[in-house]
């Protein structure tokens, strides 16, 4: 709302622009004012987030506190005030990941947890959703195999097929017995690492990434849980 001067002013010049009474032109002053404040208040709001309770940084970050800071030595409350010290929100992932990793000693797959975890109280991308905007899924599943046998039952087509059911599906690198990448027909990408438990067990790990939705994402979720019950009874 203008002050009562500069209302005075404004009012005197509508009254000599249109003709209008004081009053008639005093309301139509006042009636534009009040439009463009509600205006600004919409669109203040629309375009500053809601900043979430530290109370509800685990749940948004999908770990626990007790785990992250048994792991790195701080709580997710206090993650998000050092990288907030550094402005961390306005970095690429891959910076956050490396100043958690360089700047705070945090071990490679636990820094990307602390990044990750920070990028989604920050609002900067939901469960399963990547900085780019895709959606991906991750599943994972222990053997009573060596490593080795796992690592075989995905880069053989032929054991490959019988499990997985999908003949278009290509293996694009492969690091025995380490990490493998498959090609899928839509063109999303399945990255596959393996971890041997001693020598009879080993543990596979899903990312299925490059997906454009969470509907896609929950879908394939249970598509893999299928096929990983399926390579249990191949490889058993």
């Amino acid at each position: 709302m203008p002050r009562q001067k500069d209302l005075k002013r404004l009012i005197r010049a509508r009254m000599k622009k249109t003709g209008e009474a004081y009053t008639a032109a005093r309301a139509q002053i006042i009636k534009k004012s009040a439009s463009r404040t509600s205006r600004t208040r919409v669109a203040t709001t629309r375009l500053t987030p809601a900043v979430p309770k530290a109370a509800s940084y685990a749940e948004l970050a999908g770990m626990s506190d007790t785990a992250v800071q048994e792991k790195t030595g701080r709580t997710w409350e206090e993650w998000v005030r050092v990288l907030d010290q550094h402005d961390a929100a306005v970095l690429p992932h891959r910076e956050i990941a490396e100043l958690v990793s360089g700047t705070y000693k945090v071990q490679d797959w636990w820094s990307q947890t602390v990044t990750v975890g920070y990028e989604r109280i920050k609002g900067l991308r939901a469960r399963g959703q990547r900085r780019n905007g895709t959606y991906e899924m991750s599943k994972s599943r222990t053997f009573s195999v060596p490593v080795a046998t796992l690592f075989n039952a995905w880069v053989d087509p032929a054991i490959r097929r019988r499990w997985l059911n999908e003949p278009n599906a290509r293996v694009r690198t492969a690091t025995a017995p380490k990490s493998v990448r498959l090609g899928w027909p839509d063109g999303s990408i399945i990255a596959v690492g393996f971890t041997a438990k001693g020598a009879t067990r080993s543990a596979v790990a899903i990312a299925h990434v490059k997906l454009p939705d969470r509907e896609t994402a929950n879908r394939l979720k249970q598509y893999w849980t299928e096929r990983l019950e399926a390579l249990g009874e191949e490889i058993a």
